[in-house]
């Protein structure tokens, strides 16, 4: 494995947490009742669908760091009921897996993980546990983005990857991140 190939996981740590906080600022514009409002997904509400997001990410970063929360982390399945709540968890833990990523190295990535699953130990390279958290996170987030569309709240767009030509497009949030375009893609 290349350095190349650790700032690329880099890269998709900083995506991920620029997604999580688009569609977060974008939910705030939700009242509570609209946030745990019924609706189609595999989890059915927003609410529970960006709890769920949470959750899995708090077990496989704590695996990912070495811990051994295993499947206490879903004991709660709504551990923060309210949009404020959810938002400045989920960029706690978006910090987390950002500091994972930025110590990356060639070897890192091929290391083993050892997951807690209670009644057995699953072990996992580093490099796909982490690919398969970022496809998690896309995947519940299009649920949610979906969900929004039927609200009176605009979906923000989340289909894109830090493309060049738009980087003063994402200046402001990237400010609001304490982020610049040096620091996703240092090497």
């Amino acid at each position: 494995m290349s350095a190349g190939l650790a700032q690329t996981y880099r890269a998709f740590a900083h995506n991920n947490a620029w997604a999580n906080h688009r569609l977060l600022t974008a939910c705030a514009g939700l009242s509570q009742a609209e946030f745990e409002a019924s609706r189609t997904g595999f989890f059915p509400s927003i609410q529970r669908t960006l709890n769920h997001i949470y959750v899995i990410d708090l077990f496989y970063i704590d695996a990912l760091q070495g811990g051994w929360l295993g499947p206490r982390a879903w004991a709660n399945e709504v551990p923060y009921p309210s949009l404020a709540e959810l938002k400045t968890a989920q960029a706690a833990m978006d910090k987390h897996l950002l500091a994972v990523c930025d110590a990356l190295t060639p070897e890192l990535l091929n290391g083993v993980i050892r997951i807690n699953r209670d009644t057995s130990v699953q072990t996992e390279r580093r490099d796909r546990l982490l690919m398969h958290l970022f496809q998690h996170q896309i995947h519940h987030r299009g649920q949610a983005h979906a969900m929004l569309s039927a609200t009176s709240v605009a979906p923000p767009q989340l289909d894109e990857f830090f493309a060049e030509g738009e980087a003063p497009l994402r200046a402001g949030e990237f400010a609001e991140l304490g982020w610049t375009e040096k620091t996703v893609w240092k090497s």
